[in-house]
């Protein structure tokens, strides 16, 4: 089994997603890579008890992708063994009402993790440089001053919006928090195959939505997109991962392992030690608890 390493799957300079492939074979059969991710899963779990109770840093993990990608699946299996306590998963639909009586960043910030916990993004503030910019429409209901219409839209206002998120994920480090970034890369033709399978499995029927095949129209669009939020934000500090993602057992395996070897390079993240005062009582306490009172 070929070692997985996470600089393999950084973005450090531009990228064409057209250039990087959607699967990869990494030399271990289907039951290998199930039982290897088992293990790292188990791993990430004791990491994540250590950080909870060192309580100084958080962690936001973000999952991008098309629709099919894989990303509900991926965040199931990967975080399957976090004690709940330790772990939040959100994910962002349409903006209600509500949300959007508030700037576009809002109902991201809100549902931040606490120290020492794991956030976990499914979708995210990407989406504002995503899906409303290739249906521009919906910027319209965020009733921002000046923008009556889509053509009211500078031709600057994407640039702006990349330049605000990387000032956003720079605010949140300088805080404390520790980011990674994934985009589950899969073909278009591996996207047709599962929305088949959505129609050909009853199973899965409720999956399917006619809104798959509008978006899937959009393709090319969105690969544009993607590259160029992917190319303006993936900094040292907040960086992005592309995911080869057509074979599921795969991405899992490699994003498992990507967020373990960005973790372990905290060294500052230990457990607490006790205070020299209770260290010096520990007797008094064992004594006390032996008496049954």
């Amino acid at each position: 089994m070929e070692k997985i390493k996470a600089a393999d799957f950084r973005v450090t300079e531009g990228i064409s997603l057209s250039d990087i492939p959607t699967k990869i074979d990494i030399g271990a059969s289907e039951d290998k890579v199930i039982k290897k991710l088992a293990k790292t899963r188990q791993k990430l779990s004791s990491m994540q008890d250590v950080m909870y109770a060192h309580k100084k840093y958080n962690v936001l993990v973000c999952f991008q992708g098309m629709d099919t990608s894989g990303k509900d699946s991926l965040i199931r299996e990967v975080f399957r063994e976090f004690n709940p306590r330790g772990v939040e998963v959100q994910s962002f639909k349409t903006p209600t009402s509500a949300e959007l009586e508030h700037d576009y960043l809002w109902r991201h910030y809100i549902r931040l993790p606490e120290k020492g916990k794991f956030g976990v993004f499914n979708r995210s503030h990407y989406e504002n440089v995503l899906i409303s910019r290739v249906h521009p429409e919906y910027v319209l209901g965020e009733d921002i001053p000046g923008i009556e219409s889509v053509e009211d839209i500078p031709k600057d206002f994407w640039k702006k919006r990349l330049r605000e998120i990387r000032n956003f994920e720079s605010h949140l480090v300088n805080n404390g928090t520790i980011i990674m970034k994934f985009f589950l890369h899969i073909s278009k033709e591996e996207q047709r195959e599962r929305l088949l399978r959505r129609l050909d499995e009853e199973k899965h029927n409720w999956k399917f939505s006619p809104d798959d095949l509008k978006e899937r129209d959009c393709w090319e669009a969105y690969q544009e997109f993607y590259e160029e939020a992917i190319n303006e934000t993936s900094v040292r500090q907040a960086p992005w991962f592309i995911i080869p993602a057509d074979d599921k057992d795969v991405a899992r395996l490699i994003t498992a392992k990507i967020i373990r070897q960005e973790m372990k390079q905290y060294k500052d993240i230990t457990e607490p030690e006790l205070s020299d005062e209770v260290k010096d009582r520990i007797a008094f306490y064992r004594k006390k608890l032996g008496e049954g009172k």
